[in-house]
């Protein structure tokens, strides 16, 4: 059983250490899909998509530390960090839908900052 556990653990980190490099992207491409916003027609359009599928991979980034946390039975800390990034994400999405640039774009900065600090962590 042991074993089991052990062959786990490699997988478990490996998809947790791709859930936040896909995260880190996504808020990445938003940033640039924020600056096409000012300058294309269909930004508004490419910047809502990504807000999509920049919360699905904050989502994504759950899932990973809950499977590699509960298999393993290690630290609960990267589910804390997911769940953290998962509440910035939504006051993210709240407050582009509610056009408060004030706290959108200093969020968003803050979200990529932290993300690719948990990346270069892992």
């Amino acid at each position: 059983m042991a074993t089991q556990t052990t062959a786990d653990a490699p997988r478990g980190t490996s998809f947790l250490r791709i859930a936040i490099a896909l995260q880190t992207l996504t808020i990445f491409l938003q940033a640039v899909s924020a600056g096409l916003l000012l300058t294309l027609p269909y930004g508004e359009t490419l910047h809502s998509v990504g807000a999509r599928v920049m919360y699905g991979a904050s989502m994504l980034y759950v899932l990973a530390a809950v499977l590699a946390w509960k298999p393993g039975g290690g630290s609960a800390r990267p589910v804390r960090y997911a769940s953290g990034f998962l509440v910035l994400a939504s006051v993210q999405v709240v407050s582009g839908i509610a056009h408060v640039p004030s706290v959108h774009l200093p969020l968003g900065v803050v979200m990529f900052g932290l993300s690719v600090l948990v990346l270069a962590r892992r």
